[in-house]
């Protein structure tokens, strides 16, 4: 599991375990845990060419200390420095070591003669896009065919949300010392941030506890329920899918198709016959029966130990008389597309606010914008911000679907997922998702732990069903069971 910490948090635990080790010991840890890093990603250190870009901060420090080691190794290494000032212990080692420091001026050339760049423009504390000359270098170095390696962040990135306000360094890898942070987990800061390694500077006992995390296969592995021999399609959970309707009769069977799959003991699905035919032609396993929310007065969810509600479901009243008895029931509840935007009209959110069951809301930027009312391009703009707002005001779990799927609970840290891959940018990927997540809720998973374990799966069903080739949401539903297995052979090594 990744853990990530806030920038004001690593600093005071920075302080604190400064304020037990010789002056400089704790960039020293981070500048050899940075060199080691980099040498990995080198054919040879000796004889390799190696551009600093050092700001006047600790990164600066970092860099040129890192800097120092590997010219000790052989290595040509040259520092551009970006500020009027430079840090000068590191500085010292550095030409001590046999590196040069280049003028500005000369930068376009180093980067592009540079077998390896290292960015130390800026540290956690950068705020808002960067300005010349750093923006200047920045670009080069994005032009530069060397590979960048950022210096805990890449320089522009805003530690704690990942929001990048203007320039930024894009880099190929990024070592982080301590503990990973928000931004680096979080797009589009996750992606100017490439692979993220995480070097041990002895941090961890002087940190809390984390405002962002995220799961990887064998922290998913433990959560996933494992059938035994006493299992039985009630144990193994029965969920309740009103999803469809004549329109949209695919949502049904891929919403179904998704629960299914993940390993729901039963599905009872309700809905229009039009889309109750559809669903039992593909999955005659179903419990269906025909039961249209605009022209039934039987809309309660019957027995089963969750409901999902809502994708291809309409937003005409019935729809929302449907949701309203749904909402009032004692069970753990997921809202998905027009079930969101019937919420976003407004009475009935109170009904969520109230509930003692869980209840997960799982929108994209335009459907939380709703709920939230503001404007899609302020969620995509500052995603954290937004998701964790939403939970708070609503008090239940969200799950805002994008680039980064994010999962937020009143109280708890963001889980931010990291398996997400474009491929899932496809019509009816979220309907499958929704299905997914609603059978982990129906074998008592809560719905955060739902939550994430369903987009971790999610996302992983996506690279795994063609090997990184274009996918449909119906090839989804075969990538599953390899995803599974996948997952519980992590946790098994």
């Amino acid at each position: 599991m990744r853990y990530a910490h806030t920038a004001d948090v690593v600093r005071e635990a920075e302080d604190a375990l400064m304020a037990r080790l010789p002056e400089g010991a704790l960039m020293r840890r981070a500048a050899t845990g940075l060199a080691v890093e980099c040498a990995r990603l080198l054919p040879r250190v000796y004889g390799s060419r190696i551009v600093l870009l050092v700001g006047a901060g600790d990164n600066g420090g970092d860099a040129l200390y890192a800097g120092a080691a590997l010219a000790a190794r052989g290595a040509a290494v040259r520092a551009v420095p970006a500020g009027g000032r430079t840090h000068e212990g590191g500085l010292s080692a550095l030409r001590s070591a046999g590196g040069r420091v280049v003028p500005p001026a000369s930068a376009e050339d180093a980067l592009f003669d540079a077998d390896l760049i290292i960015d130390g423009l800026l540290g956690i504390g950068g705020r808002g896009g960067l300005r010349p000359p750093f923006a200047t270098l920045a670009v080069l170095a994005a032009n530069a065919p060397a590979p960048v390696v950022a210096v805990d962040l890449p320089s522009g990135v805003d530690a704690d949300t990942g929001e990048v306000a203007g320039a930024a360094v894009r880099a190929d890898a990024t070592v982080t010392f301590g503990t990973y942070k928000p931004g680096l987990l979080v797009d589009p800061g996750a992606s100017h941030a490439g692979r993220v390694r995480l070097v041990d500077i002895g941090l961890r006992p002087e940190l809390p506890g984390p405002a962002l995390l995220s799961f990887d296969d064998t922290d998913v592995a433990a959560l996933l329920p494992v059938p035994g021999p006493e299992s039985d399609k009630y144990r193994r959970g029965v969920l309740a899918v009103r999803a469809g309707s004549a329109p949209y009769r695919g949502a049904a069977v891929l919403t179904v198709g998704g629960a299914l799959r993940t390993g729901a003991g039963m599905v009872r699905y309700a809905g229009c016959q039009a889309a109750v035919d559809q669903v039992l032609a593909r999955w005659p396993e179903v419990v269906a029966e025909a039961v249209d929310p605009l022209s039934s007065t039987r809309l309660d969810p019957g027995r089963a130990a969750a409901v999902v509600i809502g994708p291809g479901r309409g937003i005409r009243p019935g729809n929302a008389d449907e949701l309203h008895v749904v909402l009032e029931s004692d069970l753990p509840v997921l809202a998905d597309a027009d079930a969101i935007t019937v919420l976003a009209r407004g009475p009935l959110l109170d009904l969520v606010r109230e509930r003692t069951a869980s209840t997960l809301l799982t929108p994209h930027a335009g459907e939380l914008a709703r709920l939230l009312g503001t404007e899609r391009e302020a969620v995509e703009a500052h995603r954290l911000e937004h998701v964790t707002r939403a939970a708070r005001e609503l008090d239940c779990t969200v799950l805002l679907k994008g680039s980064t799927t994010l999962v937020a609970h009143p109280g708890s840290p963001v889980v931010a997922n990291i398996t997400g891959t474009p491929l899932l940018a496809t019509a009816g990927s979220g309907d499958v998702l929704s299905g997914i997540i609603g059978a982990l809720m129906a074998v008592g998973l809560p719905a955060t732990e739902a939550a994430a374990c369903g987009a971790h799966l999610h996302g992983r069903a996506a690279t795994l069903v063609h090997r990184g080739a274009p996918i449909s949401a119906s090839d989804l539903l075969d990538g599953i069971p390899a995803a599974l297995l996948a997952i519980r052979e992590a946790g098994t090594a």
